[in-house]
């Protein structure tokens, strides 16, 4: 994708500023990734978890000064977010609270300064919050989750919920540091890092014939359940399906959702 081809599309967020004198050190004791090495201006994907580390929220943290940032997430979760850095807050000197912007994605090229890099298209591509950006055509929403089913990003609700822990995900790539302090969750996202391995993962499938799935369709190998489709959309020569299937199942391995045959693609890693 060039330059001359740029998209655009909106973003829907909820937002929640951080804000205070110890801002950094709470947010640092409270998420997945290692927010006090963000200079000003730059961002990182993160994680809210519980103790347990099942996922309460996707997080992209930017930090616009040295003790204020601002966490985007998807739209139903920011009374949450709010609600659980609220609870946990005590005595850290830092306001926590629900902010309004606008947030644009652009595909196509890098990120300028001030725009948030995102991996979750497969494709050079940025977000801006509360900017006009350059001239761009409208990507449809079908092609977008084509993009985003082909890079392998789970979204909320689809991929993500309470039930799924992140290196299931495929989250720990982009949202999770090994070298940085203690935080919610840490210890069993930690066990299965080193010690395990997830008993299921993200996968894109081709699946024949012209009719989306429903959601958590199951997939078979050999007559056997093995997984189930999260997201779909069609596609030119079929349906594009983004799937959890078991870690035993070969990549080469032909997967059935009922008579049809769903070819597995060998997609990239998801992006740091």
């Amino acid at each position: 994708m060039s330059a001359v081809a740029l998209q655009a599309a909106a973003r829907p967020r909820a937002y929640v500023g951080v804000t205070g004198p110890e801002a950094a050190s709470y947010l640092q004791r409270m998420v997945s990734n290692d927010v006090e090495a963000l200079g000003p201006g730059e961002a990182c994907q993160a994680l809210l978890l519980t103790a347990k580390a099942r996922l309460i929220a996707p997080l992209t943290v930017l930090r616009r000064g040295p003790d204020d940032f601002l966490l985007l997430t998807e739209p139903s979760l920011g009374d949450r977010v709010t609600s659980e850095l609220l609870r946990f807050r005590f005595a850290a000197k830092c306001a926590i609270a629900a902010e309004e912007h606008v947030s644009t994605i652009v595909l196509g090229a890098p990120p300028p300064a001030g725009a948030v890099p995102t991996p979750d298209y497969g494709v050079p591509a940025y977000e801006l919050l509360d900017a006009v950006g350059p001239a761009a055509v409208s990507i449809g929403d079908d092609e977008l989750e084509r993009l985003r089913i082909l890079a392998r990003t789970p979204a909320w609700g689809l991929e993500l919920d309470d039930r799924v822990l992140p290196a299931e995900a495929g989250l720990e790539e982009r949202a999770i540091s090994f070298t940085k302090g203690c935080y919610p969750g840490q210890e069993p996202v930690a066990r299965l890092h080193y010690r395990g391995h997830p008993n299921r993962g993200l996968r894109v499938l081709e699946l024949e014939g012209d009719d989306v799935p429903a959601y958590d369709a199951e997939l078979t190998l050999d007559g056997k359940p093995v997984g189930r489709i999260t997201s779909a959309v069609a596609a030119a020569d079929g349906v594009l399906a983004l799937a959890y299937v078991r870690r035993e199942v070969a990549g080469d391995a032909v997967l059935h959702h009922g008579s049809r045959a769903a070819t597995q693609l060998h997609s990239p890693s998801p992006r740091p």
